[in-house]
C-alpha cells in the first residue's frame, strides 16, 4: 500500500507505539501491530486491532486509573 500522508512510500508491517486520551486518562499500547510507511512513518491500524485497543482501552477507564502501559506482546 502507497502511504497517502508523504505518497512517496510503501508500507510493511511492523509494530509501534500508539497512544490514547480519552476523560483524562491516558493509555500507552506497545508493540502494536500496523501498516508503517517506510518514509515517514506513519503508520495504519487494521479494524480488528483498533476494536481491540478501544475495548483495552475502556477497561481501563472502568478500573479508575490515570495511566497505564499496555504491551499487546504480552497480551494474547
Amino acid at each position: 500500500m502507497n502511504c497517502v500522508i508523504c505518497k512517496n512510500g510503501k508500507t510493511k508491517s511492523g509494530l509501534v507505539i500508539f497512544t490514547l486520551e480519552r476523560e483524562n486518562v491516558i493509555v500507552v499500547f506497545k508493540n502494536v501491530p500496523a501498516l508503517v510507511c517506510e518514509n515517514c512513518g506513519d503508520f495504519y491500524l487494521n479494524e480488528e486491532t483498533t476494536k481491540l485497543l478501544l475495548e483495552k482501552a475502556s477497561k481501563t477507564l472502568e478500573k479508575g486509573v490515570e495511566f497505564e502501559i499496555i504491551n499487546l506482546k504480552l497480551v494474547a
